[in-house]
């Protein structure tokens, strides 16, 4: 089977595409315009196109069974940059690859949107029926992108994954993201600023989404998933990694108001069951930092590295 992963070079995108190379009778072409850099191994089965998602014509897509969409200028920061680009990238660019993909006979595809895209939901459980209320830039190109995607599904299987935030070490790290930005801290700092506090985040380990993908494929699963298992304030993840790594606590106003309680009732009545979570995390970033495998590089903070590098 061959498969063309966008975004494959990136945090998810990584493990995800190490993922389907374990799998012999695989091919794989990663699309990624590489602003992060590549951690692939190389492998004879393994195609790399260095290119931004705008350039999605120029790829002919006749050839691939599935196509796992994870390219996108990821999370709200990232996005203000330049919100112009983001759209051109999160939304006009899907839009032309699920056109070009349903009249080049792709089969499945599978869509990274966030589960963002609930914004602020009081609901105390908040399922794949809750109405949207995106609240950024981003949330809003996420859900926008989602229904010109499900508009294709009578042309080809059409999966949408809503990721809760994700956790958990990768060759191609990111920092900014929740449970790793405050594991990190308290290893190198030996104590952790925590924002607020009391918003409530769903999680996921890294391996476990990429088991969601690969169980989304297998089943041939059509229609919206959300895929978060833990949902914790960040008060109570900087709690958890103090339990495991000795550092302070600080609090300080936060002007986030997300937060939201993500059930995945749906995903888990298809069989899907995680194995990984936020403890686990914590212990494999602490277990690599202390044999050298992890660093606080500066590559793998988005924003700060994308306005070093005039990126977007």
């Amino acid at each position: 089977m061959h498969v063309l992963v966008t975004g494959g070079c990136g945090y998810v995108g990584t493990k995800l595409t190490q993922a389907l190379l374990n799998r012999p009778d695989y091919r794989v072409t990663v699309l990624d315009a590489m602003w992060f850099g590549n951690f692939l191994a190389p492998d004879p089965r393994l195609t790399i196109l260095e290119r931004d998602m705008r350039q999605i014509d120029d790829v002919a897509l006749s050839g691939f069974d599935t196509i796992f969409h994870l390219a996108n200028i990821a999370n709200d920061p990232a996005v203000e940059l330049n919100p112009y680009a983001s759209w051109d990238v999160n939304v006009l660019a899907t839009m032309r690859l699920a056109d070009r993909a349903a009249r080049q006979g792709v089969k499945q595809l599978v869509f990274a949107s966030s589960g963002s895209v609930y914004g602020v939901a009081s609901e105390p459980r908040v399922t794949e029926d809750t109405v949207l209320c995106p609240i950024s830039e981003y949330n809003k190109t996420k859900m926008v992108a989602e229904r010109v995607l499900l508009s294709y599904a009578g042309s080809m299987v059409t999966t949408i994954i809503r990721p809760a935030t994700v956790c958990g070490p990768s060759p191609r790290m990111r920092l900014d993201l929740t449970v790793n930005l405050l594991t990190m801290q308290a290893l190198t700092k030996g104590a952790m600023t925590v924002l607020g506090g009391s918003q409530v985040r769903p999680n996921i380990h890294i391996d476990d989404l990429v088991e969601v993908y690969l169980f989304a494929l297998d089943r041939r699963l059509a229609g919206v998933y959300n895929a978060g298992f833990e949902n914790l304030s960040v008060l109570e993840i900087a709690q958890r990694i103090a339990a495991r790594i000795p550092a302070e606590i600080q609090i300080l106003p936060s002007n986030d108001p997300r937060s939201y309680r993500q059930c995945s009732d749906r995903l888990l009545a298809t069989g899907f069951a995680p194995t990984r979570n936020v403890a686990a995390a914590i212990d494999e970033l602490a277990a690599r930092y202390a044999d050298g495998t992890l660093r606080d590089d500066p590559s793998f903070h988005n924003v700060s590295w994308m306005k070093q590098h005039n990126l977007s």
